[in-house]
Formats: structure tokens, C-alpha cells, sequence
């Protein structure tokens, strides 16, 4: 294999018209991020651990203002670890904790299902209040409602059915899937969220208070992988229904935070992602043309500013990959060397942050790709 040089940028950093112009006339200042996304992705997020600690537990900390926290499956479960009081030693805990999950050949998913609960219950434990009460932080998490042949399907192979009577859907619009679920926010009530609620896609959109009590059935259902796992039915203070995985619809979060841009405080978006693109919801992902940046509603990305992993970056990793989902099925029961691989991944973002800090420090915009 090519020996790639440590010397090859490990950070893209990509940024909409009106970010650029941002960085082009105040620089990067923390003071100015009003919202940070998450996407879903399962293990591929643990890329992302040291350059997390260090933006809520350094950066970002050290500017404190209101700001908008929002995700979907191991992004809401990141965000989560970043409105504890101690974050950084939050998304330590969340890293081990998921690095070490371990199943069987073909596991049932009443045992996914239990296993990621009891991750949550180590997790959480003792610190719901202070995530849903944080000062600065309006923690907001994603979940999908079936509607449909997905209301309340009564078996595994009627959620199959349902499932596969989406994916026809999808494939010939989102406004078509939107027939079968729609999306639900639990959040934090004390934000207005205006640049959300107010309609701009052809899902059905439902707001509900995050609270302590509600917490852990909203991550576990915001990362609810379908038929994998078993749905989460009724969460508490939301919408009664059948739930399962927030990245269904919002995959990569392809919202429209433009509608922020003009605020007199800042107005950018800061996200850090896993690759360098935004795919709108899980479905879309073989559908090339639906990527966010090539449709209609391409503005909605002119305030943000994306960070993700660089190519040269991702060919230093095992595999020459980000962790991601497979490696359960590709390592198999040989627990300990997929654990080993991904800690060394966790170990090595590191130069993911401190590229970022430096970039922040001292913006050089000939690094700045168009978003």
C-alpha cells in the first residue's frame, strides 16, 4: 500500500457563500456559532471524539451562549455527551463504552435492542437532569414515526413489508416517503427553534419536550436501526406511535439553517462531519443526485461550515475506512481486534482536532472548499 504522508492535510474544511464571506471579514470565533448538527452513522462518529472534547470542552466552552445542539442516532447520542457538565469526560465514557459492545453471530434484536439500552443506562446514569437543564446548550434529538404499514406494525415481517413499501417510495421521491413516517423533534422547550418549525419539506414535523424522564427512550429511539433492532413504542410527553431511527429521514440533518444566517449574533453553523458530503436521509444514500448540495435547496448550506476527515486521512485508518457498522460483521466474533482497530481510529482523530485549532486560531481560506 502507498505510504501516505502525516504531512497530508487530515481535515477538509468546507464552507457555504455567506460562511465564507463570515470568515473572510471576523475569522472564526466561537462566539459566533449559534448551531452545531450530528449526523447518523453509527461507529463512524468515533472519528470524531477528540476533536468533540475539545470544541464543547475547550472552544466552544469558553464563549458560552445559547446554542442549538441537534442530531440524529449517534449524533443525538454525541450531542447528548456534549451537554453534560463535563463533556469531554462524557464523550470518553460514550467512546468506551460503544467501542466495547460485543455480539453474538446473528443476535436477535430484542438483544441489539437490550444492549444498547444497557449502554444508555451506563452512560446516562445520574446525569439526565443536567443534559436536559444545561445552561447554554438546547439539546434537540431526531426520531422517525411510522406511518402507515409502519404505524404499528404487529411482526418483524410486517415491519419488513412496511420498510420495503418505503424504500419503493423513496426511490422516486422524499415527498413520497414522507406518506410512510414522519419526523419528530424532542427537544429542549426553552429554545424557539424558529428556523425549524416553520414548514420547508413535505414530512409532517412534530416538536415534544425533551425531558429527564423522556431521555433515554428518545436516544434509544433516535438510534433505533429498523428490523436490527426492536421499535420503540410511546415515548413519554411525545406523540404516541411506533419510532425507530432519526437518520431514516435525517441522515446527514439537510435542514435549512440559512434561515439563521442573519442573526445579529453569529448566525454560522459548525459541522463537524464524517465525510464530505450531506446525504439527506439514509435511503438516499445509493441516490447520488439527492445529495443536499445539488438540489434545490442548496442555500440552506450558506452559513455552515463543515469539517470532515480528508481522503489522505482515511487511507492511514484500518482498512483505509472510518469505523463503521460492517466492521461487526467483517471482524465477527473477534471482538478484541475490531476494539483494538477502532481505538487506534479514536487515537488518531486527534489530528483532526488539532488541525481544527489551529484553523480557528488562524483561518487560512485558501483551505476553504465551496460547500
Amino acid at each position: 500500500m502507498k505510504h501516505i504522508s502525516r504531512q497530508s492535510p487530515a481535515l477538509t474544511i468546507h464552507a457555504g457563500k455567506k460562511a465564507l464571506e463570515h470568515l473572510r471579514q471576523h475569522g472564526l470565533q466561537a462566539k459566533d456559532i449559534a448551531i452545531i448538527p450530528a449526523a447518523a452513522g453509527g461507529p463512524k462518529g468515533l472519528i470524531l471524539q477528540s476533536l468533540d472534547q475539545w470544541l464543547f470542552g475547550t472552544w466552544l466552552a469558553a464563549a458560552p451562549r445559547e446554542r442549538t445542539l441537534i442530531g440524529s442516532s449517534i449524533g443525538a447520542w454525541r450531542m447528548a455527551a456534549a451537554s453534560h457538565a463535563d463533556p469531554v469526560a462524557a464523550f470518553q465514557r460514550l467512546g468506551d463504552l460503544y467501542c466495547e459492545q460485543r455480539y453474538p453471530e446473528n443476535p436477535s434484536a430484542k438483544y441489539v435492542t437490550d444492549a444498547c439500552l444497557q449502554l444508555l443506562d451506563d452512560f446516562l446514569g445520574g446525569h439526565e437532569q443536567e443534559i436536559v437543564s444545561q445552561p447554554n446548550h438546547r439539546l434537540h434529538l431526531l426520531a422517525v414515526r411510522g406511518l402507515g404499514l409502519l404505524k404499528s406494525p404487529k411482526s418483524s415481517a410486517a415491519a419488513k413489508a412496511g420498510f420495503a413499501a418505503a424504500t419503493l417510495a423513496n426511490m422516486g421521491s422524499r415527498a413520497k416517503l414522507a406518506k410512510h413516517m414522519e419526523r419528530v423533534v424532542i427537544g429542549d422547550t426553552r429554545d424557539p427553534l424558529f428556523w425549524l418549525k416553520a414548514k420547508f419539506d413535505n414530512f409532517e414535523t412534530h416538536f415534544a419536550s425533551l425531558n429527564a424522564g423522556n431521555l433515554k427512550p428518545a436516544l434509544l429511539a433516535s438510534g433505533t436501526l429498523p428490523l436490527i433492532m426492536e421499535p420503540v413504542r410511546d415515548i413519554p410527553d411525545a406523540p404516541a406511535g411506533t419510532y425507530w431511527d432519526g437518520g431514516i429521514i435525517d441522515y446527514h440533518l439537510a435542514l435549512p439553517y440559512s434561515r439563521v444566517a442573519s442573526a445579529v449574533d453569529g448566525g454560522l453553523v459548525l459541522y463537524p462531519h464524517f465525510t464530505d458530503h450531506i446525504v439527506p436521509g439514509w435511503l438516499d444514500k445509493p441516490i447520488p443526485w439527492r445529495r443536499a448540495s445539488l438540489g434545490h435547496n442548496r442555500d440552506w448550506l450558506d452559513n455552515v461550515i463543515m469539517v470532515a476527515p480528508s481522503r489522505a486521512f482515511l487511507k492511514t485508518l484500518s482498512l483505509g475506512k472510518l469505523p463503521d457498522r460492517k466492521d461487526f460483521f467483517y471482524y465477527g466474533t473477534n471482538h478484541d481486534f475490531r476494539i483494538q482497530n477502532w481505538r487506534i481510529a479514536i487515537y488518531e482523530s486527534e489530528r483532526l482536532r488539532d488541525e481544527f485549532a489551529a484553523f480557528a486560531e488562524n483561518p487560512d481560506l485558501s483551505r476553504v472548499i465551496a460547500l
